[in-house]
């Protein structure tokens, strides 16, 4: 996994957790890999790892299975959902909005880059 300098490596490691839930990859109720497997795979300090399941089990996200493991949350779906929305709206859109305005770029022209670029569905 390639890091990002501004923005702490945990919450880039939820991230990567939190795109997992979103593509169903992991789906409720699913076992996680656990600490020491991530941190291996990923080649983080397990303690960076920690702090990672601390943050997403905080957020509802996932949850332990004291001696067994970290497993997702029933509604994990959705809550990963609403923390990504919130995240993108809060922090992403501010500078879509200030990049569209400097260069001159409106809703209707947003939505017609959106539909060109649109996965297939």
């Amino acid at each position: 996994m390639e890091f990002k300098d501004q923005q702490a490596i945990y919450l880039q490691i939820a991230e990567l957790f939190c795109e997992n839930i979103l593509l169903q990859k992991w789906h409720p109720g699913d076992r996680i890999p656990s600490v020491r497997e991530m941190a291996v795979n990923i080649e983080v300090n397990p303690n960076t790892v920690m702090r990672t399941f601390t943050y997403l089990q905080d957020k509802g996200i996932i949850y332990n299975k004291r001696g067994i493991g970290y497993f997702v949350t029933d509604d994990g779906l959705e809550r990963t959902r609403t923390l990504r929305r919130d995240q993108f709206i809060n922090q992403e859109l501010p500078h879509i909005f200030k990049q569209m305005e400097l260069l001159g770029l409106n809703l209707d022209d947003l939505k017609n880059y959106y539909t060109e670029h649109k996965p297939n569905e």
